[in-house]
């Protein structure tokens, strides 16, 4: 029974509200293709990322069937292009952890004599929406200034109360997805979202009911969401820095929403939240109380060395036919990561 230890025992009516404000994201409107690119990491028990494998090396399995690969090539850095994007969450994180966090980033951007591996830009969530800094540099020296300029203004932000506050919150927060996706859909190459928070509410639990058509806006919600993250070619990390008044609990409520989502009586407001978007993308949730600069370090380590998989989607009976999707190793000790699935579309009608 999935419980969300933040909402306890809802009213049933109350739903349709939430429903409301994620029904706001667009549908997956991209043309259908039938290419879908991984990007796989490998990781060994040290947790490094493992370089040197061959395309014999990995078994590919969709939805359970093995399935031929279109295309490998092993990547290592610098040979592809990367561009991160570092989100500060002043939305939902406790305002009492914000001059940590900033403290934290700032470090991260200076350490090195503050050369960045990657280009990276600064984006900021606030209750006015997202702010994403114009460009991409390698200069965390330069990078630090402008985010002094983002984050010098911030307050704390004063939202509703109880129920509502919380649909308030995911309102801004899956906006904010919305941002980032349309935003990075115009980029080159491969994009890395490292997003500082402790997500937005999952406003899931006991006692609360869903109408058919509130079921159906939430799937289009996920499936939209998914498309765009995948099509952008996105891997999103939630880093969450985890404090003593923490509830282990409530950090670990999302993985009982990671499985993907195969059709609309299944679904939950729970499938939206942000580390299952996360994990869904192939990336990671660090939830930790070790520095936030050692765990973004952490999330990038995964684009030191990484592989690059296509399949060929196979037509769908239907739409929006969701297909679970494995790599396999065939390597003793390595882990594999990559994203959850995709949904099919049907061919298009001539």
């Amino acid at each position: 029974m999935r419980v969300d230890p933040q909402v306890g025992i809802l009213a049933a009516t109350l739903i349709a509200g939430a429903v409301t404000v994620a029904a706001q994201a667009p549908p997956a409107s991209e043309p259908v293709t039938r290419s879908i690119h991984l990007n796989v990491a490998v990781m060994s028990k040290q947790n490094t990322p493992v370089a040197g494998l061959a395309q014999e090396d990995f078994t590919l399995l969709d939805n359970g069937a093995p399935e031929q690969i279109a295309s490998f090539k092993a990547v290592t850095s610098g040979q592809e292009p990367v561009e991160v994007i570092l989100l500060l969450d002043a939305v939902n994180a406790r305002f009492s952890t914000m001059a940590y966090e900033r403290d934290e980033v700032q470090k991260f951007l200076k350490a090195n004599g503050g050369k960045l591996a990657h280009p990276t830009t600064i984006a900021v969530l606030t209750d006015k929406g997202t702010q994403i800094q114009n460009g991409f540099s390698t200069d965390g020296n330069a990078l630090s200034g402008v985010f002094d300029h983002y984050t010098s203004g911030l307050r704390e932000i004063n939202h509703s109360s109880g129920y509502w506050g919380a649909t308030e919150l995911l309102d801004i927060s899956l906006a904010a997805v919305r941002e980032l996706t349309a935003f990075s859909a115009k980029l080159p190459g491969r994009k890395i979202v490292l997003w500082i928070s402790p997500g937005w509410p999952l406003l899931s639990g006991v006692r609360i009911e869903i109408s058919p058509k509130e079921a159906n806006q939430i799937f289009d919600n996920i499936v939209a969401f998914s498309t765009q993250l995948r099509t952008a070619n996105i891997t999103l990390y939630n880093v969450n820095p985890v404090g003593a008044g923490e509830s282990v609990l409530r950090t670990d409520y999302y993985r009982e929403f990671v499985k993907g989502v195969r059709k609309p009586e299944q679904t939950v407001l729970g499938d939206l939240g942000l580390q299952v978007l996360a994990t869904q993308s192939g990336g990671l949730v660090l939830e930790s109380s070790n520095a936030i600069a050692d765990m973004l370090k952490q999330c990038l380590s995964d684009v030191d060395s990484w592989y690059e998989i296509t399949l060929n989607m196979p037509p769908a009976e239907k739409p929006n036919e969701y297909h679970h999707v494995e790599v396999k190793v065939d390597k003793p000790g390595l882990t594999v990561r990559t994203r959850d699935g995709y949904y099919a579309q049907p061919e298009p009608r001539p």
